[in-house]
């Protein structure tokens, strides 16, 4: 199992639609219930949430999960 994280592209940030994305790829050797964990405990801990999820002929499979990039402004008078 492979995880790898990317930022949105640039056209999202002139958007302001910041988004998080993690892409996890699977082997068909991987468990399945182990890779559910998985996507279950990003879900619940990391803020993750499912996008996308594709089967590939030959048993791999890829998940896309994304979440909100949050912005925190300074509260310091500067």
């Amino acid at each position: 199992m492979r995880e790898q994280t990317m930022a949105s592209g640039l056209d999202s940030l002139e958007r302001q639609d910041n988004w998080e994305y993690l892409v996890m790829t699977v082997s068909p050797r991987d468990s399945l219930p182990e890779v559910r964990r998985r996507v279950v405990e990003h879900a619940e801990y990391g803020k993750w949430e499912l996008q996308r999820s594709i089967l590939y002929r030959g048993g791999a499979r890829r998940y896309w999960l994304r979440r909100r990039v949050m912005r925190v402004r300074s509260t310091l008078g500067l």
